[in-house]
């Protein structure tokens, strides 16, 4: 029988606790001669002097990791049992089962020395209330982390190490299978190759996930993904699951490891945030069987980000949507730098509303759409004027390789569902008739597989009936393809062109249009061509008022001048337009804006206009109004209302009122408010 100094009867009043863990649940399995070894500890605990029925088993943190007390449930047990005075030894056969991070093993250890238990490893019997005891535990604890550590970081080291050479076995994306020696393939099934390379060509026609989305649902066509145990299955197309194809780099032949980042917010479980192509750890370049170039994967990458439109973070453009708004997504704000917003409420406008977001600040700016559009538009024609390319055979050459992708996409997948159905049909007739259990399950796969096949076989009868007819054009419209620098402006306005290819159009040549409304009528633009050019202008809006314009002072002035030596409104407008001044609501001066100003300073071109016309034994409104100093809107009001009841006169088309002495003085009284009517 072994005797320690350290154990009295007051420790063997209690229980005996052997703590038993193992880290994983491979060494559960496979490291069977640990576990016996922590088993026998029993007999020990029965040496130094404790009842059998007094020796308590803890070993429900098998399978678990020591480096944190969190999902130990084990650990917990016995440290209340110790908090409660129940525990007279704890026995391991090494400190770091019990634990090997500081911040639990340091706790554990106060509770011990407060509760007078002890504690127990290969080595001998250690007292934690004691300095020696506990000066020993405690390097002992600080040995296991650090030891911890050391494993990570010699694991962490191997593993990075295979990674960047290429070697690490990565779970491979559907359409590459790793062989029994280790090299990765492309999948043998010729339908799993086939339907990603349409996969990855549609995007590349289209530019969007959603886009390709709907072409498949269109073509009723399925794409293959794996299930939990790695099997291909084929299953009807998602935007998550296109993206996932577009966005894994393994099909541009690339082996990529920390392409995510794992984030431990306080409180919450951990989360993965999948990291930009510039900080991922590691990439080796053309280790798999690629579908795409590693060129065209960047490429995707970009338009998936572009299409992103994160418009309150600034990030991307989005796609081309069906506004009238031409610079949408592309247009930027000259005040705050942000990216502005369309509102389509009371007209066409962008806005800059981040501020007002973010902060509450007031809007930026509120800019008309149509006259910045216009302007961008006829810089983009001037640009756009020398290309000359031949759009459209090479859009007749694309629609005639899809349409042959897609016819075989359909025959694969025929080809397939015809296997299935024949498979099916093989398995039901090698059952046993009279197991109806199997049979009757057996035939509804035939059923289905069947019913699979026909509609597939349906869809194809139908596609080859109605064929589509790839751009159907006319003469003219083909001629302007192939001469699209010069022939475009033509056909911008004619319908021809919707709302999404104009703006697609304008983003092949402008990376972004900055706006600042230098003034309240003009709005300063500069475009940032692809490449990094630049081009600034002016661009004028409309305003509510002749004041709202710089130097309208100044025109008045050239307008009464130019009225009294007798010019035509006419050529006054055309003459002061030509020095670039201009009416409120349009970009050159209008006739009707030189005659409100020449009236307005009692300018008359007729006799009659400087002379009131008189008609024997009548009043006329304006003789009315000067004699009785009223304005004569305030008379021609209260016509319309009908408190005055006279009508016009048929011959001089005038609002006529007999010259008696009576009909001043009513005047004055209905001005004045004596009577509520007046009639002639």
């Amino acid at each position: 029988m072994l005797h320690s100094d350290l154990v009295t009867p007051g420790h063997l009043s209690r229980s005996a606790v052997i703590y038993i863990r193992q880290s994983t649940p491979h060494q559960v399995i496979s490291n069977q001669e640990s576990r016996r070894l922590q088993y026998a500890l029993k007999q020990r605990a029965l040496d130094l002097g404790w009842h059998e029925g007094d020796i308590i088993f803890i070993d429900s943190d098998l399978g678990t990791s020591g480096s944190s007390a969190q999902g130990r449930d084990g650990f917990k047990d016995l440290a209340a049992r110790v908090s409660l005075g129940q525990v007279g030894i704890i026995l391991s056969t090494e400190v770091t089962r019990l634990s090997r991070n500081c911040s639990d093993w340091y706790p554990l250890l106060d509770v011990c020395a407060y509760m007078n238990c002890l504690i127990a490893d290969r080595d001998g019997i250690y007292d934690p209330g004691a300095p020696n005891g506990r000066l020993l535990l405690g390097l002992k604890g600080q040995m296991s982390e650090m030891e911890l550590h050391m494993i990570r970081s010699r694991l962490t080291a191997g593993l990075l190490n295979k990674a960047a050479r290429g070697e690490l076995a990565l779970t491979l994306p559907v359409g590459l299978v790793r062989d029994q020696t280790g090299t990765v393939r492309k999948d043998p099934n010729q339908e799993v190759q086939s339907r990603l390379e349409l996969i990855f060509a549609t995007f590349l026609r289209v530019k969007s996930a959603c886009k390709v989305l709907r072409s498949f649902k269109d073509q009723a066509l399925l794409i293959p993904r794996k299930d939990r145990f790695g099997d291909v299955v084929w299953k009807n197309p998602s935007v998550s699951a296109i993206i996932t194809v577009l966005k894994n780099p393994a099909y541009a032949g690339a082996f990529v490891y920390g392409r995510t980042k794992t984030i431990r917010p306080p409180g919450r479980a951990p989360v993965q945030k999948n990291l930009p192509m510039d900080q991922w750890r590691i990439r080796v370049n053309d280790k798999y069987p690629s579908y795409i170039s590693w060129e065209a994967y960047k490429k995707i990458q970009n338009m998936l980000k572009d299409n992103y439109a994160q418009y309150d973070r600034n990030k991307s453009r989005g796609v081309p949507r069906p506004g009238s708004a031409l610079i949408h997504g592309i247009v930027y704000c000259g005040e705050c730098g942000h990216k502005m917003v369309v509102q389509y409420k009371a007209g066409t406008r962008y806005i800059c509303n981040f501020l007002r977001q973010q902060h509450g600040s007031p809007v930026c700016q509120y800019i008309p759409a149509d006259q910045v559009d216009k302007k961008v538009v006829e810089a983009f024609f001037a640009a756009f004027s020398p290309i000359e390319v031949d759009i459209y055979s090479r859009a007749v050459e694309q629609k005639k390789q899809a349409d042959e992708q897609v016819n075989r996409a359909h025959a694969q997948q025929i080809e397939r569902l015809r296997y299935e159905a024949a498979l099916a049909k093989r398995q039901y007739m090698l059952a046993d008739p009279e197991n109806r259990l199997v049979a009757s399950e057996l035939e509804k796969r035939w059923e289905a597989a069947l019913r699979e096949l026909k509609r597939a076989e349906d869809s194809l009868a139908q596609r080859k009936l109605a064929p589509l007819i790839p751009l159907k054009i006319t003469a003219e419209l083909k001629e302007a393809f192939s001469q699209i620098g010069r022939k475009l402006p033509k056909i911008w306005d004619t319908g021809t062109l919707s709302h999404e290819h104009k703006k697609a159009l304008i983003r092949c040549l402008i990376d972004k249009v900055i706006i600042h409304r230098a003034r309240r009528d003009l709005i300063y633009t500069r475009i940032v061509w692809k490449g990094g050019a630049t081009s600034a202008f002016d661009v004028s809006i409309p305003v509510s008022s002749l004041a709202e314009l710089p130097g309208h002072k100044q025109m008045e002035q050239e307008i009464v001048q130019l009225s009294q030596q007798g010019k035509r409104d006419e050529d006054i407008a055309k003459e002061l337009s030509a020095k670039g001044f201009r009416s409120p609501m349009k970009n050159s001066l209008l006739p009707s804006t030189v005659k409100t100003i020449r009236l307005k300073h009692g300018i008359m071109q007729k006799r009659h206009q400087s002379h009131p016309r008189r008609i024997d034994g009548y009043l006329t409104v304006p003789q009315i109004a000067k004699v009785l100093d009223i304005p004569r809107h305030w008379i021609y009001d209260r016509i319309h209302k009908g408190v005055i009841d006279v009508t016009r006169d048929t011959k001089t088309g005038l609002y006529l009122f007999p010259d008696k002495p009576g009909i001043l003085e009513q005047f004055q009284k209905l001005k004045a408010g004596l009577i509520q009517n007046l009639g002639c």
